[in-house]
């Protein structure tokens, strides 16, 4: 009892000095003197990235930056990030990058849109002022505010587009949320409108990644990107194009020969009204 009583007092000691060690080093930067957030950078701490010149925008855990007050557009952006993914803090989240936009703004001029290398003395430079355009609170934003504010998500998706034009995915969240704007429009031209925008944007998307005959030779597949081939057919549904929405279901059932989909019995619907629509635009029947 008398070696476990000893080993649990060490074990504590050497818990208390570590915690007592990590508190002194948050506090300082490489021992010159403490850390003042948005003037020094935590260079003692390997879990804080400099920017080099551009930003690391994955999310870090929180406690491991050492982060007491946010000053700067990467750290407003890892603060909303932890409450919106590790707290649920939805508003707070909300809040931060929004803050976290305003210091890096392309519109403000706070920020650059970086779409070439620029060599200086023959080497990239080290920084860059004013920093390049961040993806990552953007993309989280627009995302956070598509079904109360559908406008300022489309704003932000297409700043993503100018920031990375070959970013996959962007192209697609824009479609859907004009598909939102379509669904709560007012005038039937304004929802015309906006699922002419949408069908724009996913074809975008599709265009990405396209399927050329080498490819299909060497992979097999015909089609890519399932989902958006699924949405392009309810957009034809809603504007009753039958001959697009059939055409996009049969390149949605090629797209899921291979890799099936996250919903797999959209696969058995899809070729259930991939029937109907062959029966309707034979004549046969009126459309339903």
């Amino acid at each position: 009892m008398r070696t476990r009583r000893c080993g649990s007092a060490l074990s504590f000691y050497l818990l208390v000095a570590g915690l007592a060690g990590t508190s002194a080093a948050q506090t300082t930067t490489t021992g010159s003197g403490p850390y003042v957030p948005g003037v020094t950078y935590q260079s003692f701490n390997p879990n804080y990235p400099k920017p080099n010149p551009f930003f690391f925008e994955g999310k870090i855990d929180w406690e491991k930056l050492a982060i007491t007050q946010p000053a700067n557009a990467f750290e407003y952006t890892q603060s909303a990030i932890h409450k919106q993914d590790d707290l649920s803090d939805i508003t707070g989240a909300i809040a931060d990058y929004q803050t976290a936009l305003n210091m890096n703004s392309i519109t403000g001029g706070t920020c650059q849109l970086v779409t070439s290398a620029t060599f200086v003395n023959g080497a990239l430079p080290a920084v860059l002022n004013p920093a390049p355009c961040m993806f990552t609170p953007r993309l989280r934003l627009a995302y956070l505010l598509r079904q109360q504010d559908p406008v300022t998500a489309v704003a932000l998706y297409k700043e993503v587009v100018q920031i990375d034009p070959l970013r996959l995915d962007v192209n697609g969240l824009l479609g859907e949320v004009y598909v939102i704007q379509a669904q709560s429009a007012s005038t039937p031209g304004a929802q015309q409108a906006a699922y002419a925008s949408a069908i724009a944007a996913f074809k975008a998307e599709l265009a990405l990644s396209p399927v050329s005959p080498a490819y299909t030779a060497t992979t097999g597949d015909e089609a890519n990107n399932a989902h958006v081939h699924w949405e392009l057919a309810e957009v034809y549904q809603k504007l009753n194009r039958p001959s697009d929405q059939m055409q996009e279901l049969n390149l949605y059932l090629k797209a899921t020969k291979w890799h099936s989909d996250t919903y797999p019995w959209r696969i058995q619907l899809a070729q259930t009204m991939i029937g109907r629509l062959a029966v309707q635009l034979s004549g046969q029947v009126p459309p339903q």
